[in-house]
C-alpha cells in the first residue's frame, strides 16, 4: 500500500499529521474486532451528535451522508438510545484518557486506526476497548432480548465503543 499523509486542520489540531499505513478496514490487531465502523456509529447515533463535527475534511464524505449530527451543542436525542451516555472532555483529560494526538479521545483514535493510522497509542486503546466488554455482560444478565427500555445508557455507552448493543 501506498503511504497516505493526512493533514489535520480543525478546532482541536492545527497541522497535525498523520501516515496512514494500511488499507481502510483491514488489518486489524488480532485482538481488537469492533462491531461496527465509524459510518455505522454516526448514523446510529453517538455522542449528542456533536462529536468531530468539525472533523468532515479528516474522514470520507460518506460517513456524513446519514450521521446525525448537531453542530450546535450535544443533543442526547440523537443517540440511538436518545440518552445522555458522555461524559465531559474535562473528566477524559482528568482521568488520564486522552492520547496528546488524539485529542476528542477513543472514537478520534478508532476513526483513524480504521481509515490505517498505526500508533504507538494503538495497545492502549485496543486495551481499553476489551475492558468496556464487561458492560455486554452486565446488559445480558439484567435485560431480556429485545428490551430497549433496559439499561439504555449502558447500551448507548456500547454503542459509543463499537459493540452494537442494539442487538442485546
Amino acid at each position: 500500500m501506498r503511504k497516505i499523509t493526512v493533514i489535520v486542520n480543525d478546532t482541536m489540531q492545527k497541522n497535525y499529521q498523520y501516515i496512514l499505513s494500511e488499507h481502510e478496514g483491514k488489518n486489524f490487531d488480532p485482538d481488537f474486532k469492533p462491531e461496527l465502523t465509524p459510518q455505522e456509529m454516526l448514523e446510529f447515533g453517538v455522542f449528542g451528535g456533536k462529536y468531530m463535527t468539525d472533523c468532515q475534511n479528516e474522514f470520507p464524505k460518506s460517513w456524513y451522508k446519514k450521521a446525525k449530527l448537531c453542530h450546535e451543542f450535544h443533543n442526547p436525542q440523537l443517540n440511538y438510545f436518545g440518552v445522555n451516555a458522555s461524559q465531559s472532555l474535562s473528566s477524559w483529560f482528568k482521568n488520564g484518557w486522552i492520547y496528546p494526538e488524539d485529542p476528542r479521545g477513543w472514537f478520534q483514535w478508532y476513526c483513524r486506526y480504521y481509515r490505517g493510522r498505526r500508533c504507538p497509542d494503538d495497545r492502549r486503546q485496543i486495551q481499553r476497548w476489551k475492558a468496556y466488554r464487561r458492560h455486554i455482560a452486565q446488559v445480558l444478565k439484567n435485560c431480556k432480548p429485545g428490551d430497549f427500555s433496559c439499561r439504555p445508557k449502558q447500551k448507548q455507552s456500547l454503542l459509543h465503543w463499537a459493540y452494537d448493543s442494539r442487538k442485546f
